[in-house]
């Protein structure tokens, strides 16, 4: 069963992947990976980042349900954050354990590459000038990378 949460908080990637071991002996390996916003060359301020309250949540547990159907997984934590994030900040945590490392890397890019293309998350561009840019669509290169996990299979 795998843990999904969206707040606006802050979180402990460390302890968020210290707790998916959880000290079980079967688990061989922890990926995660962290995504920061970026400075984007010292011009953004800020994102605004907003999402679909409990279709967001359904859809990223789905997600990590498909993950956990095509990999032995032993965990998944996937973690997304809302509100005003200023570069530096921490947005999103994805989480896997597994007997091996092959499996959680492997699950840990495909629950990532889904989560930009088909979770009801919105966010856009508070520029260091002040200006407030629209709501940003999934780029094609990202649509791209979650379309190769459907080639796939497995």
């Amino acid at each position: 069963m795998a843990t999904v949460r969206v707040q606006r908080d802050d979180f402990d990637a460390g302890r968020e992947a210290a707790a998916l071991a959880g000290g079980r002996r079967g688990v061989g390996a922890v990926t995660s990976f962290v995504g920061y916003c970026r400075d984007e060359g010292g011009t953004l301020a800020a994102l605004e980042l907003e999402h679909y309250p409990g279709m967001a949540e359904a859809e990223m547990a789905r997600v990590a349900a498909e993950a956990e159907a095509r990999w032995p997984l032993l965990g998944v934590t996937i973690l997304h954050r809302y509100g005003r994030i200023e570069p530096g900040e921490q947005i999103v945590l994805v989480a896997v354990a597994s007997a091996h490392r092959g499996e959680a890397f492997a699950a840990a890019e495909m629950l990532m590459d889904y989560l930009k293309t088909r979770a009801p998350f919105w966010k856009r561009a508070i520029r260091a000038d002040g200006t407030v840019e629209g709501w940003v669509d999934a780029k094609e290169t990202d649509d791209a990378l979650a379309a190769r996990w459907e080639a796939a299979g497995r």
